[in-house]
């Protein structure tokens, strides 16, 4: 895995995983109360193929990226 930093004052690189992280506390994590780190990691990892395998995208003509990606490797 390579690091990825940009410039000082560019916060290109963290746009995506910032709003990522906002969708996840406001859709998962808030919702829900846990017991334990175990518990935590668990409801990450749920949420995290739930959002790339099922989560509907308005960006994404209303599909989830899974089933958007396919699209165009089958028509490739």
């Amino acid at each position: 895995m390579t690091q990825s930093m940009s410039r000082v004052g560019r916060c290109i690189d963290n746009g995506p995983m910032e709003g990522f992280w906002g969708i996840l506390k406001c859709e998962m994590y808030h919702l829900r109360r846990f017991e334990d780190y175990d518990a935590l990691a668990g409801a990450i990892a749920e949420f995290i193929y739930f959002y790339n395998h099922q989560r509907r995208q308005r960006n994404l003509q209303k599909l989830a990226p899974s089933d958007y990606r396919s699209l165009f490797c089958n028509a490739a």
